[in-house]
């Protein structure tokens, strides 16, 4: 059985600081949002966290023959992937998903399971950790997950106030790991729409952890302000060690990570950063987000907003 610690919940809540961060501890190797590697890996060839571009990469060199065979990347049809994805790993499949019975396609779902799952055991020989962390955080990429043979699968929730994930989403953001484009950006989303993102996704969450899945809630505002005690419960839920000498990396004297490059395939820009990273949390909303914005969004996410500890005020 292949462990995998996936990180799920709405972007802009911080799940490539996990990724990066667990990335430092022994026995766990993270690869990013995995849910992007036919896309962005095999079709694009955009670059990996180590900076080469997927092509290039030694790592995803080896893993694409460990699972795969001599001929590696190149006898999969990354096409037929993208398609199957574009089909069936959508949150209006989930449904089917949780009563497969019922799904027309639950073979080709199961399929498109079994085949992230080869890539996921190929990880996990490759690198030789016990653990694999996929920070990418769809909810319909979980619940497809769930079912797919040889996974033991475990989730971190991670969540955010949603007025600080709202005001992230309508900033300008650049894609450095694009290459031969100008000004590449990642997607943008109003008050409104990442508001009705923010709260669908992560009540997905809920609906998954009551069908069975192994979860940890955990808050960005905890993993920032206080990551040891934050890493603790994740390493437990991921069953690994949890002592001292596993949090070596993180600063004892203040919120700050020491970190180096990793294999991540896809995710936030912050990925591609290495060295000493101080902790600071995210709050410019509170400042610079419009009343009309900052109300859309309380009204729109209240009903999970207060029940994660947020309050509908934004003080």
């Amino acid at each position: 059985m292949t462990r995998v610690l996936y990180v799920g919940g709405f972007g802009r809540s911080g799940s490539t600081l996990l990724d990066r961060v667990l990335a430092q501890i022994g026995g766990c190797v993270a690869v990013g949002e995995l849910v992007h590697l036919p896309q962005r890996g095999l079709l694009d060839d955009e670059r990996c966290g180590c900076g080469l571009a997927f092509s290039a990469c030694p790592f995803w060199t080896e893993v694409g023959v460990a699972a795969f065979g001599p001929a590696g990347w190149a006898g999969v049809d990354a096409e037929a992937i993208r398609r199957q994805q574009t089909a069936l790993d959508r949150n209006r499949r989930i449904p089917a998903m949780v009563l497969p019975r019922w799904g027309r396609r639950s073979n080709e779902t199961e399929a498109l399971g079994a085949w992230f799952g080869r890539v996921y055991a190929a990880v996990a020989d490759v690198s030789g950790a016990s653990v694999v962390v996929d920070s990418s955080k769809h909810a319909s990429t979980a619940f497809l997950l769930r079912r797919a043979p040889g996974l033991d699968l475990r989730v971190v929730h991670l969540v955010r106030d949603s007025r600080g994930v709202a005001y992230s989403w309508a900033k300008r953001v650049q894609r450095p790991e694009v290459t031969g484009a100008a000004k590449a950006e990642m997607p943008r989303y109003g008050a409104g729409r990442a508001a009705a993102k923010w709260l669908s996704y992560n009540s997905l969450f809920h609906l998954l952890a009551a069908n069975g899945v192994p979860m940890l809630p955990l808050r960005y505002e905890q993993l920032v302000s206080d990551p040891r005690t934050a890493l603790r419960s994740v390493l437990e839920l991921a069953g690994l060690d949890a002592d001292a000498e596993a949090f070596g990396f993180v600063d004892a004297s203040g919120p700050a990570v020491d970190l180096a490059p990793s294999h991540s395939v896809a995710g936030n820009p912050m990925r591609f950063r290495s060295g000493h990273l101080e902790l600071v949390l995210d709050e410019e909303w509170r400042e610079r987000m419009s009343a009309g914005s900052r109300s859309v969004v309380t009204a729109i996410t209240a009903p999970l907003l207060t029940s994660y500890g947020y309050g509908r005020k934004s003080a």
